[in-house]
């Protein structure tokens, strides 16, 4: 049997011409961050059968999106476009991201589990592994949001998504000392 073509959520009518140029899958639009329950219920029955992938703008009313049908939907896939890259100088938005971004975003979608009670990692950890209270945490939690193609938020959220891919800390202490070479090299 034929898989069905994923179902694709984005924000506004510019996002969903833009990606029906780049696929033939079926997108939904919230029509804005007021997502109403009829969109909802849609998305959750599609869930059924199809995958849903979020890819919402880089910003607050995207992030609110984001979690309204994470929250219905858990076994939504989230897919994120580089906040560098999804500006035309104006606006920020998928509408005005390069395809090629649009693509890679949708190739690293990922389901987070954000329910999940046994995380991996503490504040503890990220504070060890100079992820918070440092000078240069900030930029640091940065890097691996992109690396690991998180999405974007504070040290709070940085803890789920990666108890939820099961990246483990022998791994990200791996990527944080390459990280801190290259530094060292400049």
């Amino acid at each position: 049997m034929k898989e069905k073509s994923p179902v694709i959520v984005v924000e506004g009518k510019t996002d969903v011409v833009k990606l029906q140029k780049i696929t033939n899958a079926l997108i939904v639009s919230t029509n804005g961050s007021c997502v109403p329950r009829e969109t909802i219920e849609y998305i959750k029955e599609l869930s059924k059968e199809r995958k849903i992938i979020v890819l919402t703008d880089p910003d607050y009313p995207g992030l609110r999106i984001r979690n309204i049908i994470n929250k219905e939907v858990p076994n939504a896939y989230n897919a994120y476009v580089d906040r560098d890259k999804a500006s035309n100088g104006k606006k920020l938005g998928v509408a005005e991201t390069p395809i090629e971004e649009i693509k890679r975003a949708l190739e690293n979608a990922k389901v987070f589990n954000i329910d999940k009670e046994d995380n991996i990692y503490s504040l503890s950890d990220l504070y060890e592994l100079g992820l918070v209270g440092q000078n240069n945490a900030s930029c640091l939690r940065e890097k691996v949001y992109k690396k690991y193609n998180l999405g974007y938020g504070n040290a709070k959220t940085l803890i789920k998504r990666l108890s939820s891919i099961g990246l483990t800390k022998e791994e990200l202490k791996e990527y944080l000392k390459e990280v801190k070479e290259n530094e060292n090299s400049k």
